[in-house]
């Protein structure tokens, strides 16, 4: 049985670092430019406390997916749940992964709807939007979707990545710096004033896949952590919702800003071939398991899906608050609950009561009742829009 097992875990392509800023890049997301305002509306403390409190969960439960993953006998997500769960487990594990990351690539794309037209229209120094047709945030996905991230996505493995990724990321860094050198600027002038992880790593184990997460996991936090804390004190109670926004507020034909907005776009494009990869791969293991590689293949599901998310974000503006409530309840589902769920079923090394499985059935719990309650605090704060 554990021949058979090894010969289906294939040794990856991906090196190390790639692997690290594939997955620092996945993690980063657009959420990013929305920490600031999480900070202004919970403060300084509770925030670090609850972004630590994720950030532990989510090494845990990779933990636990690397523990299922070696003895259940594959590093494929729909693979753990089909021997798991049956139809029903590998279906759960399809659906998790293409709604959360069909939720981030419309949030991705979204901003490039809204951030490239305002780019272009900066860079023309153009105080309103002439309607011209490069100004118009629908031809900006499409050509950027066909330009850029269609063709990252035709490329055979997701390691090849690892240099976009390392770019994108870069650009992160820099709008890091941007913010906390504007926070170093105005707390002078206010003194002066007195005003104011990849299952295509190379030789993998579950130790390096493991380091992989803690490194990228660690790095992303460290990210976080700076960003919301800087943007926070620079605006204090007057930051808005989205970062740059508020940013662009304060300065509004800033070269540097104009910058830090491009280095944004260039991230979150960047980032879009990163999430499509893993949802081609479930419609592949689910549609086209034992077959052999096929480019036309490759290239059709990944051009069908970009279509698809393109016509959302063109063609259903409240798409984005939807899919941020799906994504949000599929991410739960995929990172929290069900590597504890194949965990209990697929390790048999360790009896059920032992104090390892006792404490992810409670950790499972408590997973269930936050996505519950979270399911049904979005959909009374929905309606509550919708009727009043």
């Amino acid at each position: 049985k554990k021949s058979e097992s090894a010969k289906k875990i294939h040794p990856g392509h991906t090196s190390f670092g790639m692997s690290v800023f594939n997955l620092s890049n996945a993690i980063m997301g657009s959420g990013i430019l929305g920490l600031s305002f999480a900070m202004a509306n919970t403060g300084i403390i509770l925030f670090v406390i609850l972004l630590l409190g994720v950030a532990i969960l989510s090494l845990y439960s990779v933990h636990l997916l690397l523990m299922t993953a070696k003895e259940g006998g594959s590093l494929i997500y729909e693979k753990l749940g089909e021997r798991a769960f049956g139809w029903p487990g590998k279906m759960a594990a399809f659906g998790s992964i293409t709604l959360q990351n069909i939720g981030a690539m419309s949030s991705y794309l979204f901003i490039v709807k809204y951030e490239l037209p305002e780019v272009i229209r900066a860079f023309l120094r153009l105080e309103e939007n002439s309607g011209e047709w490069y100004m118009n945030g629908n031809y900006a996905v499409v050509l950027v979707s066909i330009g850029i991230i269609l063709p990252l996505s035709l490329l055979k493995n997701l390691g090849y990545l690892g240099y976009t990724s390392g770019f994108s990321l870069s650009c992160m860094v820099f709008f890091l710096g941007v913010v906390r050198f504007l926070f170093i600027y105005c707390e002078c002038l206010i003194a002066a004033l007195h005003a104011i992880c990849d299952p295509g790593a190379q030789n993998r184990s579950r130790r390096k896949m493991q380091t992989v997460s803690n490194l990228s996991i660690l790095a992303m936090l460290v990210m976080y952590l700076l960003s919301a804390l800087f943007g926070y004190l620079t605006f204090y109670d007057h930051v808005e919702a989205e970062l740059l926004h508020t940013f662009t507020k304060v300065y509004k034909f800033d070269t540097m800003l104009l910058l830090v907005r491009l280095a944004v776009l260039t991230a979150v494009t960047l980032t879009v071939p990163i999430v499509l990869f893993p949802i081609r791969s479930s419609v592949i293991t689910l549609c086209f398991a034992g077959k052999e590689f096929s480019w036309i293949r490759h290239f059709l599901i990944a051009a069908a899906i970009l279509a698809f998310n393109n016509l959302l974000v063109i063609f259903v503006p409240t798409i984005r608050d939807i899919f941020g409530f799906i994504g949000s309840s599929a991410a739960t589902m995929l990172i929290f609950i069900l590597p504890a769920a194949f965990y209990l079923r697929l390790v048999k090394s360790l009896p059920f009561r032992s104090p390892q499985k006792i404490s992810v059935s409670i950790d499972s719990i408590l997973f269930y009742s936050t996505l519950f309650y979270s399911i049904i605090q979005c959909w009374v704060d929905y309606f509550q829009i919708v009727v009043f």
